[in-house]
């Protein structure tokens, strides 16, 4: 499987999932997730995916500092409904890097490491998604603002012959080459951008 070479310049973030831990699936819990892992789950790279990644992982770091961030121990919620626009591929990059999940998650084993009602859609008092640490109740809102980096004009031009099956073999390299160029730019050149990613911390 070859993912372009971009993929493997994005900085990884290492988990401690204390159910993994139990279980035996991960030697001390410890798990490490990069953007590849995001794409296999969405099916697909793009500006929505990198965005969510992107706004997960600096929400981690930004509630953890110098610590291991704790799988399973962070709330989320989405200010849209679950059916509104692509808000569900970007809960599903928040619940493969937090494990928060909605009415389809994990019970819990003994009462502990429960899953289940950790994600949240339709909240209102903020925009983007905002995530919340059960021990602490430190919270933090991120939102990505993907129009601050612009697709290449090209882009435009070349949609209608791909989407109606009319574009040549070189058009269509040409388009897929220019939609992972924006999502390069994004997790790449404006990965630490504090513009494209907007954060505040909340009063827990």
């Amino acid at each position: 499987m070859a993912f372009p070479e971009f993929f493997s310049r994005i900085p990884t973030i290492t988990l401690r999932d204390p159910l993994a831990e139990l279980l035996g699936a991960a030697e001390g819990g410890l798990i490490e997730y990069s953007f590849a892992d995001a794409v296999r789950l969405a099916g697909h790279s793009c500006p929505t995916v990198a965005g969510a990644w992107l706004t997960s992982v600096r929400a981690l770091r930004a509630l953890y500092g110098d610590e291991i961030p704790v799988r399973g121990n962070i709330a989320v919620a989405l200010h849209e409904n679950v059916d509104t626009g692509v808000a569900g591929v970007i809960a599903s990059i928040a619940t493969l890097l937090t494990g928060a999940a909605g009415d389809g998650g994990f019970k819990g084993l003994g009462g502990q490491h429960v899953r289940r009602g950790l994600l949240h859609f339709g909240v209102s008092g903020s925009v983007g998604m905002t995530f919340t640490r059960l021990d602490t109740h430190a919270a933090v809102n991120g939102h990505f603002r993907p129009n601050l980096i612009a697709a290449d004009p090209r882009l435009g031009e070349l949609l209608p012959a791909v989407v109606h099956g009319i574009a040549s073999a070189a058009e269509k390299k040409l388009f897929g080459e220019l939609w992972q160029d924006r999502v390069k730019r994004i997790l790449i050149d404006h990965g630490d951008d504090p513009a494209v990613v907007e954060f505040r911390m909340l009063q827990g």
